[in-house]
């Protein structure tokens, strides 16, 4: 007997429909061993061994597991299946053909995922959302998913989403289905608004930062236009306290926004119990991370820390210290804002769309340019830096020094204390606002997206801001690169002061955010 069930692989951060066809063979006379389970379709070593799986979990479970030869066909052939989601629903075709689903020959109108284990029992699998919208997009209204990756499917609305706990719970749904009953088992339905009651709370503040008020500016303006920054200081002046407070002044995630992240985060295997990601994300890799750390890679492509990274901080810590090797693939997704990773069976595209965050000491002693002494020589500080590629550097909006923090600021004797993470974020997502508005209709969200198109539209410039702008270009011999940037970082001060036109004040601070090529990189 032949019997087709659905099932969903995941390439990238998208979804495939899998028809997963079964077919009963009798065997003929009496043999000594049990016929074999032949999978088709180019399933992969995890896939391959879910025979041994699957027909332990039958067993145990009190079904019969049928003495025929058994062969089971994944659609299209000409992709390749991984992992070991397909377990369930190949069990569910195998008892389907042995007649314990009722008198049919396919399940209708139901997509199954799912590990098993030797008792029945259903284990999580990676890529539940993409899975859920793409069932949705084919019209399918019922998903059998494990328990634990129900919170994440149960997002996507018109699916009725069943928390499956083992074998025997997904075949009586199956059955209730098949006979147009209602399933005792009630769908999982997830209160949105409920999710984001919580979002955003974090437990760091910016006014637990002393001093530093140049550097809380520069991340301010970087926040508000999503600029990416470099943090250049000696050791303990603030660079990774600062950095890992951006997210709080970050704008709070829209709806779609989690939904993109969370199928990130879910072919990755990292969303929690609830389900959907709630908060933008910082990820701080350690400085000996590869290439394919940190862009993604794998004979079937994974994302990487850029696209985990996504919508939110990526944070580099130490910035000389990593292989440079590895530093230069940024410069893809820094321009892109996504990844684009080709192998010899496929191709895939990830987002990558974050604000990068940088530190680094000023020389390989850290103390360059600060009250205490510096032992280094010219040449040791020029080799420590020059680790930084100048095409990299280009990319940076933001280059800010953050010096060594005095004592009274550190005792907070005469300084008031600054601006808390609420009250800049306000100014931020107001920035924000007037961004969407001027670029509405023109495929992009802020200001470090614009394209030479959109800076000589919004960029424009009077003459006391020319003249400073040339003057600075000359004496700093900035690129072209960098003449866009600055420009686009004026734009970002002008949107924070709530003014229509860049004047020679916002040009001028936004210069002074690229001070740093002069001193370190000419």
């Amino acid at each position: 007997m032949l019997f087709l069930t659905q099932s969903s692989a995941v390439f990238g951060i998208d979804a495939l429909i899998v028809d997963i066809e079964v077919n009963l063979q009798p065997v003929p006379g009496e043999a000594d061993i049990a016929p074999p389970v032949i999978i088709v379709g180019l399933p992969d070593t995890a896939v391959r061994e879910s025979r041994e799986r699957i027909r332990a979990a039958i067993t145990n479970s009190s079904y019969f597991f049928p003495f025929h030869k058994t062969t089971i066909n994944l659609a299209p052939a000409d992709v390749r299946k991984e992992g070991a989601s397909f377990d369930l629903p190949i069990a569910l075709g195998i008892l389907g053909a042995n007649g314990d689903l009722g008198n049919t020959e396919h399940l209708t109108d139901v997509l199954s995922i799912g590990e098993l284990s030797l008792d029945g029992r259903v284990r999580s699998v990676r890529g539940a959302l993409s899975i859920a919208l793409r069932a949705r997009e084919e019209g399918i209204k019922n998903l059998l998913i494990p328990e634990e990756n129900a919170p994440e499917a149960a997002v996507v609305k018109e699916l009725n989403v069943y928390p499956i706990r083992d074998l025997r719970e997904a075949v009586e749904i199956c059955q209730d289905i098949i006979k147009k009953q209602a399933p005792q088992v009630k769908p999982l339905e997830l209160d949105i608004e409920l999710l984001k009651q919580d979002e955003n709370k974090y437990s760091l503040d910016f006014n637990e930062v002393r001093g530093q008020t140049s550097a809380k500016r520069a991340l301010e303006v970087a926040s508000a236009g999503g600029h990416n920054i470099l943090l250049i200081g000696p050791p303990g002046s603030g660079k990774t306290m600062l950095a890992k407070r951006l997210p709080t002044i970050l704008p709070p995630l829209e709806f779609e926004e989690s939904l993109e992240i969370t199928k990130i985060h879910s072919v990755a295997g990292l969303t929690d119990k609830s389900g959907l990601v709630k908060a933008r994300q910082f990820r701080n890799p350690h400085h000996t991370i590869s290439q394919a750390g940190l862009i993604g890679g794998g004979s079937i492509p994974k994302p990487g820390e850029v696209s985990l990274a996504h919508l939110g901080v990526l944070f580099l810590d130490e910035l000389p210290e990593f292989d440079r090797s590895a530093l230069e693939v940024l410069r893809q997704p820094l321009e892109d804002k996504e990844v684009t990773i080709s192998r010899a069976a496929l191709s895939l595209t990830f987002p990558a769309s974050f604000t990068m965050v940088a530190s680094m000491n000023p020389c390989p002693c850290g103390y360059f340019g600060s009250s205490r002494e510096c032992k280094c020589s010219p040449f040791q500080i020029q080799r420590y830096v020059g680790k930084i590629s100048g095409p990299l550097m280009d990319r940076i909006d933001i280059h800010i020094d953050v010096p060594a923090v005095e004592f009274k600021e550190l005792r907070g004797r005469g300084t008031p204390e600054g601006d808390s993470s609420k009250t800049i974020r306000k100014r931020v997502m107001q920035a924000r606002k007037i961004q969407l508005e001027r670029f509405a209709g023109e495929g992009i969200f802020s200001n470090s997206a614009m394209q030479t198109r959109h800076i000589r539209k919004y960029c424009e410039l009077g003459t006391d801001s020319e003249t400073l702008l040339e003057r600075a270009m000359l004496k700093q011999g900035l690129s072209a690169r960098a003449h866009d940037r600055i420009l686009k970082v004026a734009r970002t001060i002008a949107d924070l002061e709530g003014s229509e036109n860049i004047e020679a004040t916002h040009i001028s601070e936004a210069i002074n955010y690229r001070s740093l090529d002069r001193n370190y990189w000419s």
